[in-house]
């Protein structure tokens, strides 16, 4: 439908939430008018919840069903958790996005329609038969059929862009649109656009006017009668900014710098979904933080464990696949007990798998992907916010505990975004780290011992002489009569001289396990919420947090006896683990894989744990997890 120029009566409905979709080529611009949308919607106070959908194919032929992008926003008056399951507004830019979000949008929803991309080339991309807007594919919802492209070269062509340049100007004819359905000023986006553009005002211009007549159309067509309302959420006082869980990680990680008074090394390889971490801890270098980009996996987990050595705090970042590459240079980090924390944003696998979707696919991976008995402590933030804080936190146990410690993210939180309240500087908790600078021999039998077997005699320093912990000390190479060696090669307890002994090898790795057991002594413990016991626990980790607490609360609305705990430490877990377990008569674990988590928690405690499991590539609908508790009590 065009425009009509003839104003129509309006009326306002109010909404308590709202979950929208921009879909379209991944050329279409669908990723900043779903982020700018997102960004007007945090600042007019509602609790937000994004959900980016790259295409698996960098390049993939335009118009085709594997190039479609998408960006979906939950915004609401209320607290929420997720981006939304089904959508009450859908906008495509072309037959290929249609089709592929089209089963998403709840009947009677509103779909917005760019018609100019439903020419016969475009139907044949997208592989219809026939035109889905006139053949009752999309009957059951309102379509609002707008010529987005024509209109979009007509609001911008007193400004003598080319044609490509013209066509690249209507997502901001698209966005404006929805910002009239839903009441979003414009202000906020021109003022971005002002800055995006500062040095071509001619794209300034077009990306304005292009903006504006969106909203326009929308102020003028008959077709769109009801504006939408959602009034800003109660949250807690304070400065918000809107953040993606990579976002909160290089934060986090910067922030650890400081609090530990430390340099703080990040070596990684580019690779989908962790390069943003790479790229933003770059611009922290003011802060205590160096990045190397290394020339492969091996290499970056080399160098960020050499930091280590050198009195630094070693990180390396990197997806799933990156990860058996590292494995090695992991266990040289248990044998010679040393701080690395190692980044995996985990997505689908297996092999390069699906590159841009997301998995909670590495956890054994974490747990056993190395050779020999060589446990690691492994965390997993919960929330895209929640990554700020734990990556403090890995960098925290690493150094207290001299040991390796997994920071499982996964391209679900890490792309996604949510209002972060941003903390006060002194509600951090300093990383407390010294560095030996004396020897800490004693002139005991010990070190009489040690002596005896080739060096570490009294006066001398003993590289592993082990605090209530089992922690080692960290000495910092070149520091005067702290010389000691280090490697691979199995050593003996205290003294770190090389040692075969068959019954010194047992004691070793026991005392690495059990230096990783310790640190359930400092993390909190498992907390349920929702029912303390009862019926059914649901049981979670990593990014499906916001989709178990929704079903639960539901499910606890309709009656039912439920509780819900999720893990944030892995391994090890929180000392009341079993306990908590056990106060249920049932356990239903959640899981973007086969079973990982659900796996261990049989194996371990012996709890006739059930999995949900999903490998999609996409994370859980609040409904499918709804569905899943009220079968196991059924």
């Amino acid at each position: 439908m065009n425009s009509t120029n003839v104003s129509a009566p309006r009326t306002r409905e109010q909404r308590e939430s709202v979950t929208i979709r921009f879909a379209g080529d991944s050329g279409d611009g669908m990723q900043v008018a779903g982020t700018k949308f997102t960004d007007t919607s945090a600042l007019l106070g509602n609790d937000i919840a994004t959900f980016p959908d790259f295409p698996a194919e960098i390049r993939a032929p335009a118009g085709t069903l594997a190039g479609v992008s998408g960006f979906q926003v939950h915004f609401s008056s209320t607290d929420i958790h997720t981006p939304g399951d089904d959508l009450d507004t859908l906008v495509v830019m072309n037959a290929a996005a249609l089709k592929t979000n089209i089963k998403d949008l709840q009947s009677g929803g509103i779909l917005i329609v760019n018609t100019d991309g439903f020419e016969t080339s475009d139907l044949k991309k997208a592989n219809y038969k026939t035109n889905p807007l006139e053949d009752g594919t999309v009957k059951g919802v309102r379509v609002i059929r707008v010529a987005v492209a024509k209109l979009t070269v007509e609001a911008v062509k007193e400004f003598k862009l080319s044609p490509k340049e013209a066509d690249r100007c209507k997502n901001f004819f698209a966005l404006g649109l929805v910002y009239w359905l839903y009441e979003r000023p414009l202000d906020s986006t021109v003022k971005w656009i002002k800055g995006k553009f500062a040095k071509n005002v001619q794209y300034v211009n077009a990306n304005t006017a292009a903006l504006t007549a969106g909203y326009n159309y929308g102020e003028t067509v008959e077709a769109m009668p009801v504006q939408y309302l959602v009034a800003k959420a109660q949250i807690s006082p304070g400065k918000y900014r809107k953040i993606t869980g990579n976002d909160a990680a290089v934060l986090g990680f910067a922030a650890a710098a400081q609090l530990a008074k430390k340099t703080l090394v990040y070596a990684g390889y580019p690779i989908t979904p962790a390069s943003s971490i790479l790229e933003g801890l770059t611009d922290m270098r003011r802060y205590g933080v160096k990045t190397f980009q290394a020339e492969d996996e091996i290499a970056a987990a080399g160098v960020a464990m050499g930091a280590s050595y050198g009195g630094a705090i070693g990180v390396t970042g990197t997806s799933g696949p990156g990860i058996c590459l590292k494995s090695e240079a992991i266990n040289l980090a248990v044998m010679t007990e040393l701080p690395l924390v190692i980044v995996d944003v985990q997505r689908g696998g297996p092999s390069t798998g699906l590159p841009t979707k997301t998995e909670q696919s590495d956890l054994l991976q974490a747990m056993f992907g190395r050779n020999g008995d060589s446990p690691v402590a492994i965390i997993a933030p919960q929330s895209p916010v929640d990554c700020f804080d734990m990556a403090i936190e890995a960098v925290r146990l690493a150094t207290r505990f001299m040991c390796p410690v997994f920071y499982l993210s996964d391209g679900y939180i890490a792309n996604g975004s949510e209002p972060w309240k941003i903390p006060a500087v002194a509600d951090l908790k300093p990383i407390e780290i010294s560095h030996p600078t004396e020897p800490n021999g004693t002139g005991t039998d010990l070190a009489h011992e040690a002596d005896e077997e080739g060096g570490g005699a009294a006066g001398k320093f003993l590289p592993y002489k082990r605090d209530q912990y089992l922690s080692r000390p960290w000495a910092v190479p070149g520091t005067p009569g702290l010389e000691h060696r280090i490697g691979g090669i199995e050593k003996q307890d205290v003294t770190g001289n090389i040692n075969y002994e068959p019954a010194n090898h047992q004691h070793m790795t026991d005392t690495r396990a059990k230096k990783i057991e310790n640190i359930a002594q400092v993390i909190p413990d498992l907390a349920v919420t929702g029912d303390p016991d009862g019926d059914l626990l649901v049981v979670g980790w990593g990014g499906t947090f916001g989709s178990i607490t929704t079903a639960v609360e539901r499910a606890r609305r309709k009656g039912l006896k439920v509780g819900q705990a999720h893990f944030r430490y892995l391994n090890p877990m929180p000392k009341n683990t079993e306990a908590v377990l056990k106060r249920f008569n049932k356990v239903l674990v959640p899981e973007l894989n086969s079973g990982q988590l659900c796996w261990l928690l049989r194996a371990k405690y012996l709890v006739p744990a059930q999995g949900l499991n999903k490998v999609q590539g996409k994370p859980f609908l609040v409904s499918e997890i709804e569905a899943a508790i009220e079968k196991a009590l059924a």
